[in-house]
């Protein structure tokens, strides 16, 4: 690896005054740096703080695709990365950038590692990290998958459906709350039965703000009351009058896409492709077997 030129200097002088400076970036837009040095740093518009209970053990990287790889430590403290954090998926698939700095001149570093959070492993007071690298999602499998069922995700590009007015959305402070993952309105209108199945459940204020979680069941109640349950609880708790968004959900087959949603022409699925049954199917007595095909 090369470095920068007043970096390189002070690597060959035989006495170096360097450190370790990673910073951790969340979906949410929190920033967290960390040091190695005893001392606090301070570049990029991001305080390192010393003391702060995360370290990194030595980088793996080599040349081509192989994937990068190291691994974090760190203790639980509620001042820096805290077990609630953690348990609530705030640290999932987070950013990290890793430097090598002079600390005795900050603006001498190099920027050795760029990549992500893994797997997280909890225990004892302290936790463990994957750290993975850039190269990390070309791993990941490639390509268009035929099936019946639509391969977009409701309101992205490929889908082409605006939902961001209000007949795809709803939101509402939250009431009744069971465990994070069972909640009850005493009056949702302007929606049908089931109309969020399948949808996204936003967690907009409160201790779980920014948590997210998929919707299992929505049934109407009663005279106009709705019961939403979560596929699981979320990281956090859920306390009534917390803000929620609820989107319409998609069960992605065909007649979902014509008939709820009037988006048929931007369908990505193969709704013809013959199921599983053609592979065991035979002519049988009484039926017109011409030698042409079963299923017309």
């Amino acid at each position: 690896m090369s470095y920068p030129d007043e970096l390189q200097a002070h690597l060959d002088s035989g006495t170096t005054t360097i450190a370790r400076a990673w910073a951790v970036s969340r979906a949410d837009g929190t920033v967290l740096g960390f040091t190695d040095h005893d001392r606090a740093l301070s570049f990029g518009g991001i305080a390192f703080e010393p003391d702060s209970g995360l370290t990194a053990k030595a980088l793996a990287q080599g040349t081509g695709l192989s994937v990068d790889n190291s691994e974090a430590y760190g203790a639980l403290r509620s001042d820096a990365i805290s077990e609630a954090d953690l348990l609530a998926g705030r640290y999932d698939g987070a950013g990290v950038r890793i430097w090598i700095v002079n600390w005795a001149a900050p603006t001498d570093r190099a920027l050795i590692f760029r990549g992500s959070f893994g797997e997280v492993t909890r225990g004892a007071g302290a936790f463990s990290v994957e750290l993975r690298g850039l190269s990390e999602p070309l791993g990941a499998e490639k390509g268009r998958i035929y099936h019946p069922r639509c391969a977009a995700v409701l309101g992205d590009a490929r889908c082409g459906l605006d939902t961001s007015g209000v007949g795809y959305r709803l939101q509402i402070a939250a009431e009744t709350v069971e465990d994070a993952r069972l909640f009850r309105f005493a009056a949702v209108a302007g929606f049908d039965d089931r109309w969020f199945e399948k949808g996204r459940f936003e967690v907009l204020s409160g201790a779980a703000a920014g948590l997210v979680g998929v919707v299992k069941t929505d049934r109407i109640e009663g005279t106009g009351g709705r019961r939403v349950e979560l596929w699981s609880r979320l990281g956090a708790d859920v306390a009534p009058g917390d803000l929620i968004r609820i989107s319409a959900g998609c069960d992605r087959r065909a007649e979902t896409c014509k008939l709820k949603f009037a988006n048929f022409l931007n369908f990505r699925g193969f709704p013809h492709i013959p199921g599983e049954d053609w592979l065991t199917s035979y002519p049988v007595s009484g039926t017109e077997n011409t030698g042409g095909s079963l299923f017309e």
